[in-house]
Order: C-alpha cells, then sequence, then structure tokens
C-alpha cells in the first residue's frame, strides 16, 4: 500500500516519509510511529507533532485525533527519549565547521613573484 493511501497521511507528509525510505503500510510498522517521526526529523524536516499522532493512527486504523490523550503523552515521551540519545553524541563525533584550503600551484606561485607580489603574502 502506498503512503499516498494511508490513513492520516496528506501529501506533504507522504512525500517526507517517501524521502526517508518508508514508502508503504509494512514500512510504517516496522519503524513505528516514533521511529518514523524521528526518521523525518533526522532528514530535516519540521514537522509537528501532528505528524507523530497521524503516524499512530494510521497504524491504528483511527483518526489522528482519536489517538487517546495517555498514548500521545507516551509517543511524545518516547520522541523526546530518542531526540536525547540523539543529541547525546559525544562531541568528537559530531561534525566540526568547514574549513578550505587553497593550495597555489607553483606556477602560480612563480608568475606572482615576477609580477612584483611576495611569494609569502
Amino acid at each position: 500500500m502506498s503512503t499516498l493511501k494511508l490513513r492520516n497521511i496528506g501529501p506533504k507528509s507522504a512525500a517526507w516519509l517517501r524521502q526517508v525510505g518508508l514508502r508503504s503500510a509494512e514500512d510504517l510498522a516496522a519503524a513505528g510511529a516514533v521511529g518514523a517521526f524521528v526518521k523525518v526529523r533526522r532528514a530535516g524536516f519540521k514537522p509537528s507533532l501532528n505528524l507523530l499522532y497521524s503516524l499512530e493512527g494510521a497504524l491504528l486504523g483511527c483518526h489522528w485525533q482519536e489517538v487517546p490523550e495517555p498514548r500521545r503523552q507516551q509517543l511524545v515521551a518516547e520522541y523526546e527519549a530518542a531526540a536525547g540519545a540523539l543529541s547525546a553524541v559525544p562531541s568528537a563525533q559530531r561534525p566540526g565547521p568547514v574549513r578550505e584550503h587553497h593550495v597555489q600551484a607553483e606556477a602560480e606561485v612563480e608568475e606572482t613573484s615576477e609580477l612584483g607580489f611576495d611569494k609569502n603574502p
């Protein structure tokens, strides 16, 4: 079944799910609502918690507003725990700033010195 056919999943949400590799009801079931939500967030999208509830509703076969409040709270707690685990990566493993290094070819150095510029600025 395509994500376009899942209950509660609109075109934008379906596109996000496809882009993170979740293309069917089986894919969603394997990832779970929280796992799918984490994948979408990790991909750089900014979904609201309504997507989390919609994913759970899709798995349960109900409208997302029918997901009981205790279950919603549990989903949010699971997401926060997963998000906390993701941000707990040691700083040595986090990507740092990007630095550019320019290497001037030897022929260019000779050319600039012939023009009266120093080789070492």
